[in-house]
This record gives structure tokens, sequence and C-alpha cells, in this order.
């Protein structure tokens, strides 16, 4: 076997669930599992988000699934319909949507129900200026919905909470609050609000509002700049391993991988590795990068290819057969993303099915 494998820890899942709820005691918690739970198999997932008073998905694509594994409480489309067939078929199948243009609001008004009307997350543009309706014709839209017998909640998106003190954060608090204020005593006093994702809920503890969404930080990376996961003790859920799989002895001058990248300045022992791009670990990481083997940090030299990368062993007590790890219990992915250059986020999402998956509990 070529022994790469992918472990997910449902148990950490759990738990990094309830320090979520920790952080928002008032507030109910819409679980973020887009893109398959950030990559960790969002069915496989289920069992450890029981407690979730919601998921969400950004599409029905990703809904439908879910319901089809036995889950019974809400689920949110995080984008909406993308057609009036797709709201049709929210409607009839009990999932929730977010209304964030006036074509989706046009589907909304002008549906004929068979059905129980779903709850409408309204979705309002506080600066992310990504989606939703401006704060000038909330109001008007917010009357033609619950004058139709929707139940709202207002939901609006952080551009900066990951930085605490990033001047468009009490921007955007300022216009929301004064929105939902406004919703709730012109339009209908048990409307709902939601805008802290993961930095929020950590960073700004008096806008949890109604709801709050806990996405990159259920998995274990830290959603904010100023503090680790380990300091907000979050468990990793995704662990990422490889073995060593030949070794090989270098002289002086002896080039490795692609492009001749890396040359030995002296002699040394480099493994090779069984993991590459096409498994999910980034092609391009920096000088500094390493992995981890039986508590040693193992340089990574040369360009990682589609199926392998190599590491620097000199000196160190490590065979064939050598587990390694790419991240995971002992290195935080949030480390290896800062090598690469980009997020957390991304490389969860990136890892493939190649590997071997294991789901622990």
């Amino acid at each position: 076997m070529r022994n790469t494998h992918v472990y997910i820890d449902l148990s950490a899942l759990k738990h990094n669930l309830q320090i979520a709820k920790h952080h928002a005691p008032n507030a109910k918690v819409l679980a973020m599992v887009k893109a398959n739970a950030y990559g960790h198999g969002a069915v496989e997932c289920l069992p450890a988000l029981t407690s979730a008073d919601a998921l969400a998905v950004a599409c029905l694509k990703e809904a439908i699934p879910l319901q089809q594994a036995g889950w019974q409480k809400p689920i949110v489309l995080i984008e909406g319909a993308f057609s009036l067939e797709e709201w049709q078929y929210a409607c009839s199948h009990d999932l929730q949507c977010v209304v964030h243009h006036k074509e989706q609001l046009n589907w909304v008004l002008n549906y004929n129900h068979q059905y129980k009307k779903p709850t409408i997350w309204l979705k309002l543009n506080t600066g992310m200026n990504r989606l939703g309706f401006k704060a000038d014709e909330i109001v008007d839209i917010a009357k033609q919905l619950t004058d139709k017998g929707y139940e709202l909640i207002l939901i609006s998106h952080f551009a900066n909470a990951d930085v605490k003190n990033h001047p468009s954060n009490l921007n955007q608090i300022a216009i929301f609050d004064k929105v939902l204020t406004t919703l709730r005593q012109q339009v209908s006093s048990n409307i709902q609000g939601s805008l802290c994702n993961s930095a929020g809920i950590v960073n700004f503890t008096n806008q949890h509002y109604d709801w709050v969404r806990a996405g990159i930080m259920l998995y274990g990376a830290t959603p904010i700049a100023e503090q680790t996961a380990d300091a907000l003790n979050l468990k990793n859920v995704m662990q990422f391993t490889a073995s060593i799989i030949a070794i090989h002895d270098l002289a002086v001058g002896d080039c490795v991988g692609y492009g001749s990248r890396w040359q030995a300045s002296k002699a040394c022992q480099i493994g090779i590795v069984s993991v590459g791009y096409a498994d999910g670990y980034p092609r391009v990481v920096s000088d500094d990068a390493y992995v981890i083997a039986n508590s040693r940090h193992l340089p990574i030299i040369g360009r990682v290819a589609m199926d392998m990368l190599m590491v620097d062993i000199t000196g160190m007590d490590i065979g064939v057969g050598t587990t390694v790890e790419l991240w995971g219990n002992q290195l935080p992915i949030d480390k290896v993303a800062e090598w690469n250059g980009t997020i957390s986020y991304e490389l969860l999402c990136l890892v493939t099915k190649r590997p071997d998956w294991h789901y622990l509990d």
C-alpha cells in the first residue's frame, strides 16, 4: 500500500462545536458545512454536529445529501436558490434560503405556496460588497416579505473580522445594528439577526445576536490573526499523513527533483515521501517548510511533485515505512498554510480522495 492517509477526528469536531457554543452561549449555532464540510466530508461529519441548531451549505446540491443522510434540523442555502425551480424545491423540502438579489426576491414573493413557508435569511450588504441588498432597500423588502407571511433573519458578513481592530468592523457593526433595530421597530419585533462568522464569534462577543455561524473554528484552525488554534482551545480535526518510500545518499553537488531546484551543499541523506499535489499537499511551499516524523522536523527539499515530495533526513533515525505527518496533531495546518502563502481553508478544501480516508470517534 502507498500509506497515504487522512484521519478525521469526529470527537475533535464535536469539541470545537462546544467551544463555539461556549463563546456564544445566548445565540444559536449555524454550523457551516459548505464545500463538503471544508473538505472533511459533510455527511460523514454529521454525527459530530448533532448539537448544532442548523447547518449551512452554499447551494442545493450540497443540501440534498445531508437530508438524505437523515439530518432533521434546518439547512440553510447560504447563496440561496439559483433558479425558480430550485426555490420551489427548497420550499417543498423544508430548506431555508438566503435572499440576496431582486430575482430571488421575485421568486419568493410570487411563488404560490403549497407548503409551509420557509424562513428567509435576508442578506444585508454592510461593506463586504459581495452579496446583499443595500441598507436603504432593506426595510421595504422586509415589509414585502413579512406581508407574505415569511419569518426573517437579517444576515450580513464581516470583511475583516479576523483583524479585531480593523476600522471596517465597527462600521459594519453600526450599519447592521441600525438596520436590525429599524426592522424590529418598523416591520416586526420577531426579526432575528446573524452577523458573526468564526472570527466574529471570538472577537465580537457583543454582536452575536440570535445566530452565529461557526465555520473554520469547527475544523480546528484559527479564525483570527492574533491567536493560534491551540490558544483558543480548538482541536485539530484533520490529520494528513504519508510514509517514507525510499532513502538515498547524496554527494556534494547532487540535485533533487524537477528543475534541479535543490542542490546538496554537503553529503546528506534524503527520504522520498508518498504524497504530492495530486493528494492535496501544496505544490509550492517556502524554504522553511517541513514535515514531522518521530517528533523530528524533516525539511522539505526540491519541488513537490504530483505523487512525491522529498525531505532531508541527514542524521535522523528515519527508515523506509516511517510515518510522516504533513499536518495535524503535531504540525498545525495554519503553519503549513503560511508556508504556502494561503489560508487553512484552501488547504483543507483541496485534499483529494486519493489518500485513504478514516473517520475516528
